[in-house]
């Protein structure tokens, strides 16, 4: 059994030079064990180490690997994409998933088109998911002033490790802004000109609801229609567990209680003539006065 230790947990280009050296030494999926940071090192610790042998990548004898072009790995673009969204996954069987199919792709090179297989399913699902909790990210973030300093903090969190492949959505679309992005197991800062990140922070270092939030929650109030409402929709694209990270959420369950009542009361009033003003057309020609040539 061999343990690979990657830097951290979307260690892409970690994860694909030791899947490529385990391909290439002919090790079976079954005979891999992969860990991120120290927790290899926690195994040996504990006595688990005799039974593995670890292997941390990269190492120089792997970059020295180099081979014969009869040896040459090759795998459909489709693959790549899906492994680099597919190991932001929390799923902590994720490597070994993404090795998986990297070995069953050297027998099986349509394997990706048949979309009944379990491991594809799986694999494919996984990287919906993910791209689902980035759009959240981008949707749902909400910054707080920091006591009219002009810097801005705001807190998330996310389903899967999303923080660093949404960074450039945020500091190209607040670019003009300083700000903090909070997340339990990463922390970006943006002073402006350049991006830094920092270890998960809490929640409670959020600030107090400042003055613009206050204006959202009265616009929010104000462009919600009863009419419309459509409760599972809405719940569809604004899951409950991004609720109490919201501030808009104190409001909503009152909304929807109303909802039913004020409907009733828009069907039940008289309609209103339409309010229409009537600007009489003038001719340019109408300024010209008379007998003149």
């Amino acid at each position: 059994m061999k343990i690979l230790q990657l830097a951290h947990e979307t260690d892409f280009e970690g994860w694909r030079q030791a899947a490529r050296e385990l391909l290439l030494a002919g090790v079976h999926p079954d005979d891999t064990l992969w860990q991120v940071g120290q927790q290899a090192s926690l195994l040996a610790a504990c006595g688990q180490g005799s039974l593995l042998e670890q292997h941390s990548l990269p190492t120089q004898e792997a970059a020295a690997i180099t081979p014969t072009p009869a040896q040459e790995i090759r795998v459909p673009a489709q693959f790549i994409s899906l492994c680099r969204s597919v190991i932001m996954h929390h799923d902590a069987q994720r490597f070994g998933r993404m090795y998986r199919m990297l070995w069953r792709l050297q027998h099986e090179p349509g394997l990706l088109r048949i979309a009944f297989d379990q491991e594809v399913i799986k694999l494919m699902h996984m990287e919906r998911a993910v791209r689902r909790d980035m759009h959240k990210m981008k949707a749902f973030v909400r910054f707080r002033e920091v006591e009219d300093s002009g810097y801005f903090v705001a807190w998330f969190e996310p389903e899967h490790y999303i923080v660093d492949a949404s960074a450039k959505f945020f500091y190209e679309r607040f670019s003009r802004m300083r700000w903090t992005i909070m997340t339990p197991y990463k922390t970006l800062h943006w002073d402006g000109e350049a991006l830094a990140s920092a270890a998960g922070g809490s929640k409670s270092g959020l600030p107090a609801a400042d003055a613009a939030e206050s204006l959202w929650l009265s616009y929010y109030q104000h462009i919600f229609n009863p009419a419309r409402l459509k409760v599972k929709a809405m719940q569809a694209e604004m899951p409950k567990r991004y609720w109490r990270n919201l501030p808009e959420a104190v409001v909503i369950s009152e909304l929807i209680g109303a909802a039913s009542q004020r409907t009733a009361e828009m069907v039940a009033k008289a309609p209103e003539a339409p309010r229409r003003k009537l600007i009489p057309y003038k001719r340019s020609g109408d300024d010209l006065k008379p007998g003149g040539d």
